[in-house]
Formats: structure tokens, C-alpha cells, sequence
């Protein structure tokens, strides 16, 4: 065998700087290097894109193409038009490769995927190299130094973290490329299957993703947003290794902000610019290391005269919360993603529950309509009409933009979910999949079960007011008025109350608050979809109920349907009846109610209930059913220290 011919498969990490794949694939010292990028389907049709976060990972193709082309003007990143799984076994074969290096990748696909990539390539006598680059630790080994658990609490990744080892320091970029060997395509392309197409509502135009393997020109160009079929991006954030690092850059030079950065601190009200980094899709994409940011931040904090913020808040701490998504990704699998099935998240009786296939266990991407009302509840919600300023404002940013504050999104979601409509988790987490640009699979899912309160959290009582919240931060309303311009000349006393403005005062700001939401007018904002501390106090005694009764999305009783019988039939959620053919038509079969694990109550020893701060929960809790529940004061208040509501 001659000198190396190395494939270098880029996936999530998008840069040359601090990547321990890329470096071991260089050691190699190969005769032939072919950075590479393959068009995966799974992506291009199974999973919820927004054209935001399409557009930022073109940017980052086109930036790191760039940046190989200038280490050596024969190379660039090759985009491969085809799925991994059916166009490496062809590469391999016509291009003699010896060695498939690649970054370690821990979400449930990516799992599927590289192992069949694997066994592909050891058939064909290919050697395979994966280096763990994306998470400061790698998150298999994070769980395993949890005893064998997911990462449920902060606390527990700061324990097991430091098992594993120090945290590596970043690695320099390198300064040159090996020239890429022959590039012969002398075999068919496999066109992959388009239907179900998740993104096909999205697209303006046809599809041309794969209509020839190198691309429309033979160049293997990083696709435009026209061959995918998409219309034009409307977010001002842009994606790239340069962008990322210029960005960190700015951030380190500012001390004072480094060093003291709290997140909770921040103003989910800021824009232009916003309160935090905003280099979250950069992590996620791997435009940014995460190592790179982490020591970077940690240099500043050691070396810092004044008091400098600590984990869980600061800017480190940010990454030991992504960590810990992780970590409890790669123990759980799929059904991380998902309620039923999942060891870890509490059972809750939401509307709009996710259909499920019993056979593979999996999420079918449709959902269960169970009550009309919360289905247009849901709607609004998604397009922000719901006649709350402040929750509209939001998702309309968060549509126009594709990034929201973390305090906007903990809004939304709890007003989503246990504070306000009662709606399944993974109806808000789909949306957020489609169009956040920094959406990460582990983070999301993981993200919404905290607010939720079914995994990581459980101070459900805490709730975030559409109202009193954003006055705290916002008294003028400048946020919204940014993002519903319908209430721009609204005077700011009834900038988050719009419905009790008098119509004299609605004339003069050239708005009326009128109407369901349900389609949109020029000079209408609809009027509130309910009673906030109505449906509060009713989603509050739901859970309640729910965290009493303590099921997990694994017992047996909430896979066939007869959860129902320990709920009152007029309790809030799908409650009636006793089975699935009651509420929603469909049953799980006699062969599946037995599929849990119920009597594995052991292995799913929850979260140590924290806060943002790391507090562990006063009377603390577990998943036994409730038997130590935290205690409630006679009047709880809202997370913004001014709506009370009274104990029932």
C-alpha cells in the first residue's frame, strides 16, 4: 500500500481551527486529501429547516471552501450531491481511498448513519478515524463517568466532566492542505427518496438538490438557496469561520462583559445589538469551537482583577448547559427527542399530543388533534397573533430573524406549554427546530422538557407573565414595536395590554384590537386569546395532578392509552375516556403495552433539580410519584416577582 488517500468528511464542524478529526487525518501525511461534504436527505427533506439557517450553513460552505482554497488554490470543499450511506462505498472503491476520518457526532441519526458508513467502509478494507471536537467532553464518555446515566443537572456534568479529564486546549488551524487526488465520478448516481418532504412548504420553486452529483455545473460549488428551491433568507445573521471568530474576538476585547457575563442578567428586550454573544449557530455548526470559546472566556476570567461570574451563569457555564444536553442525548438516543418512550421526561396530559409508531418506537412527525381550540391556540402562537405583544413579538422575530433571547424563549415556551395553552412540548420544539439557526437537536429537545418542567426542572408554579415580564425590562415597548409594527404609535401604557386601550386611543395609533388573529389585516392586531391568569391557574392545577400521579413517558400505562383512568375525564388535556381510541381514535395494540420499562424505575434517577443559578430545589423531588413534592407558599409568584396567584 502507498502513501495515505484520506477522505476528510466535514459534518458540524464547519472550520479549520481546533479540530482534533482534521489534525488526525494531516498526521496521516497523505498523498491525496479530499475535504469533503456530503448532501445527506435526511437533512434536506426529514428534518424541519428555515431558510435562516439554511442560508447561515451555505455561508459556512462558502467560507470554509474559501479558506481551504487559500491554503492550497488545487483544493476546496467538495459538495458531494448524494447520501453518505449509498455515495461513500463509490468513493471508496474509485478513489482508492485508505482512510475516512470525520468529527464524532452523537445525535440518534448521525449514530445510524456513521454506522453504516463504518461497516461500508471496513468491507472495503477503508480505515476509520472519528475524533470527539463538538462538546468540551466527549458525551459518551460524560455519561459513562455519570454511572452509566444521562447528564440530568449541571452539578452532575461538573462532577463527571473532570473524571474524563482537563478540558484540551485548542489546536492551531493548519497552515497547508495536501493537493486532492483525481476526482472521478465514472459511476451512477443514487437519487434519494423526496417524499415526505418536512421543508416542501417552505420551498418557492423546485427542488434541485440532486439533480447531478457534483452540482448544476460540474464544480461541486456549494449549493445557492435557488437549487434547493428556497426563497431568499431574511435573517441579519450571517455564518462562517471568519464571522465566528471575529465575532469571539470583539467579545474577549470587552473584559468587563466577559468576565462578568450572568445570562439571566441579560435583556431578553435588546436588539441592535442583542444582550448576549449570539455565536450559538456558530457552535452549533462548528464555525466555532467550543473549546476555542471556552478557554478563550477562561483566559479573560483568570486573569480578571474585579469579580468575575461563575458557572452556571457565565459565559462557561452556557457551554457546561450544552454539555449536559448532550450528554443526556447520547445516553437516551431518540427518545430524548420525544415524551412517550423516554425514561426521563414526566408524563404530562398536554393537548396536541406527537402520533407515534409503536413499532419503532418513534415520533411520526404528525400530531394528534384532540381539541380544535388548541389547535388554533397552537397557530397564533406559531405565527404570533396571539393578541400578546410581547409573546408576538418574539415569534415574529424569532420567524424573521431565526434567534430569539434564551429569556424569550423560556416566554414562549412557558407560554406554550404549562403557562398558558397546555400544548405538547414538541409541538414548540418542532417549530424551534424550523426556524431557530442555532437549533441543535440535544439543546432543543432538551431546552423545552427544562421549560416544560418534564425533565431537568420542576418548578412548574414559576411562570412567566406575557405582561409584568417584559415591563421589567421594557416599560417603553420599543422591543415590540419593532416586531408589530401594527402598535408602533400605541401608547406604551397599553403596549403589552392593547385590549384595554380605549378606542379613542386605538384611532389615534391608526390600530384596532379586534378579531381572532386568525388572518392577518393592515391596521388590526387581534384581541387576546384568553384570560392569562385563568388558563395560569389551570395549567398550574394540571400539573399539579400530573406530578402527583408521576408517570414517565416509558410506563406502560402512558404507552396504551389507559393513563387516562388515573386523570378525571374533566381534567385539563386529552383526559377523557380511558384509551386513545377514546380521545384521538388510535390504541396502541396488546403487543405493545407491555413494551416499557417500569420496572426500571432505578435507571432513571431524573435531574437534581436546579435553577439557571444551580440552586437545587428546596424539599427537592423525584420520580416515584410525587411523594416529596416541593412545598408552595400561600401565594407564589410569577418568575417576574409580580403576578401573584392564590393557592386553590
Amino acid at each position: 500500500m502507498g502513501n495515505p488517500r484520506v477522505i476528510y468528511w466535514f459534518r458540524t464542524d464547519l472550520r479549520l481551527h481546533d479540530s482534533p478529526a482534521l489534525k488526525a487525518a494531516l498526521e496521516l501525511n497523505p498523498e491525496a486529501f479530499w475535504p469533503i461534504w456530503t448532501w445527506d436527505p435526511h437533512y434536506v427533506y426529514r428534518a424541519r429547516v428555515g431558510t435562516n439557517r439554511w442560508q447561515f450553513l451555505l455561508d459556512c460552505q462558502n467560507d470554509l471552501s474559501s479558506s481551504i482554497t487559500k491554503l492550497n488554490k488545487n483544493s476546496k470543499l467538495f459538495l458531494m450531491r448524494e447520501a453518505p450511506q449509498t455515495l461513500f462505498p463509490k468513493l471508496f472503491k474509485a478513489w482508492k481511498i485508505t482512510h475516512l476520518v470525520f468529527e464524532k457526532d452523537t445525535d440518534a441519526y448521525a449514530r445510524d448513519r456513521d454506522a453504516e458508513v463504518k461497516r461500508a467502509a471496513e468491507e472495503a478494507g477503508v480505515e476509520v478515524i472519528i475524533r470527539s471536537g463538538r462538546t468540551l467532553w466527549d458525551s459518551d464518555e460524560l455519561a459513562k463517568k455519570n454511572h452509566g446515566k444521562p447528564t440530568m443537572s449541571i452539578s452532575q456534568v461538573q462532577a463527571a466532566g473532570p473524571k474524563i479529564g482537563k478540558i484540551p486546549k485548542p489546536i492551531p488551524a493548519p497552515k497547508s492542505l495536501p493537493d486532492p487526488g483525481e476526482i472521478t465520478l465514472e459511476f451512477e448516481q443514487e437519487p434519494p427518496e423526496a417524499k415526505p418532504d418536512f421543508n416542501g412548504s417552505s420551498r418557492s420553486q423546485g427542488d434541485r438538490s440532486y439533480e447531478r452529483i457534483s452540482g448544476p455545473s460540474g464544480d461541486f460549488a456549494v449549493p445557492t438557496m435557488e437549487e434547493l428551491g428556497f426563497p431568499a433568507a431574511t435573517s441579519p445573521h450571517h455564518g462562517g469561520e471568519t464571522i465566528a471568530l471575529e465575532m469571539l474576538d470583539k467579545i474577549i476585547a470587552n473584559e468587563k462583559y466577559t468576565a462578568t457575563f450572568e445570562k439571566p442578567n441579560t435583556a431578553p428586550t435588546a436588539f441592535e445589538p442583542q444582550a448576549t454573544t449570539l455565536l450559538s449557530p456558530h457552535l452549533h455548526f462548528g464555525s466555532l469551537s467550543v473549546r476555542e470559546f471556552y478557554w478563550r472566556v477562561q483566559g479573560v476570567v483568570d486573569n480578571y482583577t474585579g469579580t468575575a461570574s461563575q458557572p452556571p451563569v457565565s459565559l462557561t457555564g452556557q457551554i457546561f448547559f450544552r454539555d449536559m444536553y448532550f450528554g443526556a442525548q447520547a445516553e437516551l438516543g431518540y427518545s430524548f427527542g420525544q415524551t412517550l418512550y423516554n425514561s426521563h421526561c414526566r408524563f404530562i396530559p398536554w393537548h396536541l399530543p406527537s402520533k407515534v409508531d409503536h413499532e419503532t418506537k418513534l415520533v411520526t412527525g404528525d400530531y394528534h388533534i384532540d381539541s380544535p381550540q388548541a389547535e388554533e391556540w397552537f397557530q397564533r402562537w406559531k405565527y404570533g397573533r396571539t393578541g400578546f405583544p410581547w409573546i408576538d413579538a418574539l415569534m415574529r422575530q424569532l420567524r424573521q430573524e431565526g434567534w430569539i433571547h434564551h429569556l424569550g424563549r423560556h416566554a414562549v415556551a412557558c407560554f406554550l406549554t404549562r403557562g398558558g395553552c397546555y400544548i405538547s412540548w414538541e409541538r414548540g420544539a418542532e417549530v424551534f427546530e424550523e426556524w431557530l439557526i442555532d437549533h441543535e437537536t440535544a439543546c432543543n429537545a432538551g431546552n423545552w422538557q427544562w421549560l416544560s418542567c418534564t425533565a431537568f426542572f420542576a418548578q412548574f408554579y414559576r411562570c412567566y407573565s406575557p405582561v409584568a415580564f417584559p415591563k421589567k425590562w421594557d416599560k417603553e415597548g420599543k422591543f415590540v414595536k419593532r416586531y408589530v409594527p401594527e402598535l408602533n404609535e400605541l401608547d406604551s401604557k397599553y403596549i403589552y395590554e392593547p385590549w384595554k386601550a380605549p378606542i379613542a386611543d386605538q384611532k389615534r395609533a391608526g390600530v384596532r384590537i379586534q378579531g381572532d388573529g386568525k388572518v392577518e389585516q393592515e391596521g388590526i392586531y387581534p384581541k387576546s386569546m384568553f384570560d392569562f391568569n385563568e388558563r395560569r391557574n389551570i395549567c398550574i392545577d394540571g400539573m399539579k395532578k400530573a406530578y402527583k400521579i408521576g408517570l414517565y413517558g416509558n410506563d406502560a400505562k402512558v404507552i396504551d392509552g389507559t393513563w387516562r383512568k388515573l386523570f378525571e375525564g374533566d381534567a385539563e388535556g386529552p383526559t377523557e375516556g380511558n384509551t386513545f381510541v377514546d380521545a384521538m381514535g388510535e390504541e396502541a395494540g396488546d403487543d405493545e403495552k407491555v413494551q416499557s420499562d417500569d420496572d426500571n424505575r432505578e435507571d432513571r434517577n431524573g435531574a437534581v433539580e436546579e435553577d439557571e443559578r444551580g440552586a437545587k430545589e428546596a424539599g427537592g423531588e423525584n420520580n416515584e410519584g410525587g411523594k416529596r413534592e416541593t412545598k408552595r407558599k400561600r401565594g407564589q409568584g410569577t418568575l417576574d416577582a409580580h403576578v401573584k396567584i392564590s393557592k386553590r
